[in-house]
């Protein structure tokens, strides 16, 4: 019996919006929005938040959301997810990344089916098409590309695919990454555990890391994730798209 228990890591430092997690929309901090998303999903059993902050944990618990406290030192969230996941049951890890307040409960079903479905399947995340061609030339953008079987062949800051004879840009096979993980459990915790990699150092992208030492990452299309939350405009944007 598969046991699927979705990890939501909050830290309440950022560079762009400091206190992000506890930012208020609709009447709710944000993590309350995305933590009652990610309940709704089909598949997940269980929905736990891992900060280091007293104040996220208070707030969690004020609309009686489950916590788990772990370490400040922690550099990602995949560390803190490790930590959280360590001291729980679980057969498949969904990592919701924080600041996706406006996420579709069908979207992490999407991705946890293929560990569902597929045993030798360690890890999974999702990509969008890109649909705006300026997409393709930013680096803040994360492009994948895949193989036939839909297994990522690669992630990149930079444009992939580049297309040679400059008609296409790769737009039509450049899909958009999505942060939003699912791993098995055993996986997870090696996965922790590995030593950064020379593309992953260079790329600041830590899914390479599976890639470099050999293993497969089954990326899901799906239409949209939703509003990611970064800035002080994401967040003015999100407010007035739940407010209708």
């Amino acid at each position: 019996m598969n046991s699927v228990v979705a990890v939501i890591p909050a830290r309440f430092e950022s560079t762009r919006l400091p206190g992000k997690p506890l930012a208020e929309i609709a009447g709710k901090p944000m993590i309350q929005h995305v933590y009652e998303r990610t309940s709704a999903a089909r598949g997940v059993d269980r929905v736990v938040v891992a900060t280091d902050d007293e104040r996220i944990r208070e707030a969690v618990g004020a609309f009686g959301g489950e916590v788990i406290m772990t370490s400040a030192a922690h550099q990602t969230g995949t560390d803190r997810i490790a930590e959280a996941v360590s001291e729980l049951e679980a057969t498949v890890v969904v990592n919701v990344q924080g600041d996706l307040p406006m996420l579709d409960p069908a979207t992490v079903a999407a991705a946890v089916a293929p560990l569902l479905e597929d045993e030798s399947v360690p890890m999974a995340t999702l990509m969008t098409p890109i649909g705006d061609g300026a997409d393709l030339d930013n680096p803040n953008v994360v492009k994948v590309v895949v193989d036939g079987d839909g297994f990522a062949l690669y992630f990149s800051r930079a444009p992939i695919p580049h297309w040679r004879d400059g008609h296409d840009r790769g737009e039509t096979i450049a899909r958009r990454h999505i942060g939003l993980y699912v791993y098995r459990r055993e996986f997870l915790l090696a996965f922790a555990a590995m030593p950064s990699t020379p593309l992953e150092r260079a790329e600041k992208l830590e899914q390479l890391r599976a890639l470099e030492n050999g293993h497969r990452i089954r990326v899901v299309e799906v239409d949209d994730a939703g509003v990611e939350v970064d800035t002080p405009a994401d967040l003015d944007k999100v407010r007035a798209l739940i407010a209708g």
